[in-house]
């Protein structure tokens, strides 16, 4: 009896090893997934950038509502430098099953950012599980050097943290 509970001890602290949460601080895993033009495309290339990893699907309606603010920060913030980054993208992953829904969505949304990769697999998408993806939206901001600055930013939540995290104009005015 006592071997079978250490076990079942023992399976239970090894699932909750490979199902931890990432949280802010910690270094945001490598994704490398296809592209929209079948070509690998990996998150750390965007390194130096701030980056918005945004896990989202065409069919997902809480994530098409996001989207167009989205849109409004990567629009106001995509030159913008950053304490720890300059320019701010985002590397989109959607959890669709199908490329042409896919593609859909990104061009009624007007996701205007080249970043976009799936693997095509919905909710066995190896970034989502590599994440811990439990439902979408769902997303992590990144700095230049690859740490998560802040996780799941909704509405204003995203332009007012890059708002934040934007580094301070130097320049002198006189008055």
């Amino acid at each position: 009896m006592r071997y079978g509970i250490s076990l079942i001890a023992l399976l239970l602290v090894t699932a909750n090893l490979f199902s931890q949460e990432l949280k802010v601080g910690q270094n945001a895993p490598e994704i490398v997934q296809k592209s929209l033009n079948g070509k690998d495309l990996r998150l750390s290339s965007l390194k130096g950038q701030m980056v918005l990893v945004d896990f989202w699907a065409s069919w997902c309606a809480p994530c098409r509502k996001e989207n167009p603010l989205i849109v409004e920060a990567y629009q106001e913030y995509k030159d913008a430098t950053f304490k720890n980054g300059q320019g701010f993208t985002i590397y989109s992953v959607s959890l669709d099953f199908k490329q042409s829904a896919w593609e859909a969505a990104i061009i009624k949304d007007k996701l205007e950012w080249p970043n976009h990769v799936s693997d095509l697999k919905g909710w066995n998408n190896a970034a989502a599980k590599l994440y811990g993806i439990r439902s979408v939206p769902s997303s992590y901001l990144i700095d230049g050097d690859g740490e998560i600055v802040a996780v799941n930013l909704r509405g204003e939540a995203l332009a007012l943290k890059l708002k934040k995290l934007k580094k301070k104009s130097t320049s002198t005015s006189s008055e």
